[in-house]
This record gives C-alpha cells, sequence and structure tokens, in this order.
C-alpha cells in the first residue's frame, strides 16, 4: 500500500468502522454487571510529564474513586505513538486496557506512514473527546521578531533560512507550524527534536529561531523574558495571556491548530462498558480537581460521545490529512 493511497482508504470507510466500534461491534461476551472488578489500565503513548501525562494522570485519579477500582497510567513512548497504540489494538477488549489517543496517533500518523501497525478505525472502539490543548507560536532571543506579521516578513525576504523546532517528526508542534507555512505562503526549515524539552533548550540558546508547542513549556521562559510568545493556534485568545492574539485575528480566518486527546478501547469492546467509561470520563472532566489542572495547562474539556468523537476522527483524519500531503511530509 503507498502512502497516498492509505488516507484515501481511511477517509471512505473509517466512518462506517468507527460509528460500529463506538457501538461496541461484535462483543466476545456480554459484560458482567459488576465491571469492574480488578484495576484498570490507561496506555499512553508518550512519556511522563508533557501534555498526554498530565491529561491521563488527572482523568485516572478521578476515575479510580468513581469506578472504585484503581485506574493506572501505563506510559509506551516510542514510534510515534505506534507502540501502545499498536499494544492497545491487541488488548483483551473486556474494559481493562484503554489508551488515550491523540491527534498525532488517531490523524497524522494514518497520513505520514506508509506501513501503519494499526487501523484507526478497525482496531479501536471511541470512548470520548476529552480535551484540546492550542499550540501557540514563539521566538527565542535570537529572533527580533516582535509580532507574528513581522516573524512573517522575516521569513519571505530570507526564505529558508530561519529555522523552527518541534518535538519531533509527525509531533503536534511540526503539524501546526507546516499549517502556518501554507498558510503565510512561507519556507522556514523544520528542526526536529525528541522531545519538547531539547527543543525547548535550543530555542533558548538561540540555536533555531522560533517553535510551536502548548503552553506549558513555554509560559516559564515568557515570564522570566527570554522567550515571546508572537501567536495563539486556538480559536479564541487564551486567559492565562490575554494580550496574545490568535493567528486567525492576524490576518489568516479560519486558523485553528490544536492538539486534542481521547479515550479509546480495543475494538469489540461491549458497548455498555464503552458507555461507562464514556460517562465516568466525562464526571471526572467535571470534577474541581481536574478542571484546575487542567486549566494550569490552558487545556480545553471539550467532551463528545463515542459516535461524536468518531465523526470528530475521521474529519480530523481529512483536515490534517491535508496538511501532510501539502507540505509533502513523511515519517522518519
Amino acid at each position: 500500500m503507498n502512502r497516498s493511497s492509505f488516507p484515501r482508504r481511511i477517509g471512505r470507510r473509517a466512518l462506517c468502522a468507527l460509528a460500529l466500534a463506538a457501538a461496541g461491534g461484535a462483543a466476545l461476551a456480554a459484560p458482567s454487571a459488576s465491571w469492574p472488578q480488578r484495576p484498570i489500565r490507561l496506555i499512553v503513548p508518550y512519556g511522563p510529564g508533557g501534555s498526554s501525562d498530565v491529561i491521563a494522570r488527572a482523568l485516572a485519579g478521578e476515575m479510580s474513586k468513581s469506578l472504585g477500582q484503581s485506574v493506572f497510567v501505563d506510559n509506551k513512548a516510542g514510534g510515534q505513538g505506534t507502540i501502545a497504540m499498536l499494544e492497545a489494538a491487541r488488548a483483551t477488549p473486556d474494559g481493562y486496557t484503554v489508551v488515550l489517543g491523540h491527534v498525532g496517533t488517531l490523524a497524522v500518523n494514518p497520513a505520514m506512514m506508509a506501513k501503519l501497525p494499526y487501523d484507526p478505525a478497525r482496531d479501536f472502539a471511541p470512548v470520548a473527546l476529552l480535551t484540546r490543548v492550542p499550540m501557540l507560536f514563539a521566538v527565542g532571543p535570537r529572533d527580533r521578531s516582535a509580532t507574528l506579521p513581522a516573524f512573517i516578513a522575516e521569513a519571505k525576504a530570507v526564505p529558508g533560512r530561519l529555522n523552527y523546532g518541534s518535538a519531533g517528526n509527525g509531533s503536534a508542534g511540526h503539524l501546526a507550524f507546516e499549517m502556518l507555512k501554507l498558510r503565510a505562503g512561507i519556507d522556514v526549515t523544520h528542526v526536529p527534536y525528541k522531545g519538547t524539552g531539547a527543543q525547548m533548550t535550543d530555542l533558548l540558546a538561540g540555536t533555531i529561531e522560533a517553535a510551536s508547542a502548548g503552553l506549558p513549556g513555554f509560559l516559564p521562559h515568557v515570564k522570566a523574558g527570554r522567550l515571546r510568545i508572537l501567536a495563539v493556534g486556538a480559536a479564541a485568545r487564551l486567559p492565562a495571556i490575554p494580550d496574545v492574539p490568535t493567528v486567525a485575528e492576524l490576518g489568516y480566518p479560519g486558523f485553528e491548530s490544536s492538539q486534542w486527546f481521547g479515550l479509546l478501547a480495543p475494538a469489540g469492546t461491549p458497548a455498555p462498558i464503552v458507555e461507562r467509561l464514556y460517562q465516568e470520563a466525562v464526571k471526572a472532566l467535571g470534577t474541581p480537581a481536574v478542571v484546575h489542572r487542567l486549566a494550569e495547562d490552558s487545556s480545553t474539556p471539550t467532551p463528545l460521545g463515542p459516535q461524536e468523537f468518531a465523526r470528530f476522527i475521521v474529519a480530523e483524519q481529512k483536515r490534517w490529512g491535508e496538511v501532510v500531503r501539502s507540505a509533502r511530509l513523511t515519517a522518519d
């Protein structure tokens, strides 16, 4: 299967397959009325410390209280999220294994990887969309741009000379900046790093001029006067940085680039368990502890149920697939 045909095939059958999975499709056995009877593993496709880990642990803590069984986080980093997703896809569909899905693993990887080891449509039962984390665009001390229009003008004046960093090839920051490049018509060179921390080190050192990431990675350095956030990729300004405009405000209407996170179970998980997981996840999102923790990261709860989440995934595959193909991006 070649790279260009995979996303189109996903698009034609994804909605139907995801809807079947969301309804619990082909359950192996009727769920026990007393579920859960033992701890539930929440697999996270990335390492500790990032937005995915923060969201997973906040959610797991509250769901554990409500379910009466421990929901424990199991970080399985590597392979742009494919290691964790494949393990979750192969797990017994009994409600005791779930995975934190992400824009990268569900919408970007299908477009970037010619041989994706899992099928987002066939292998999972969507449970709930949980939250979104907007992407921001910032410059370090080496770049003197005070505004996004000034940075774009500088990039147009010296095509290919400016560099921007991301947490890795195919990461949310990578895709966000490529979307900006397409909309603004600029040529800025991508420098992939192994994680947000390494990217931030070089941005602060002036090795790269710009980067895109979520607010938590940038904010301490912004407060210290070492970085400057030029624009917010969300549809609206963020309460934590109300003076920073959105990309859309600055002449690119409709621009929206956010990471999003959702809960999935292996395909075949019984529909009543999927529904219970959805209800418990939404309940956890509404607790003061989770609301406060997510607000610290400018993460906005945006709960959607199984079928709505299924449709959302398909729409995001189309949107990010267009960015991947237009920018001619490929996996490492």
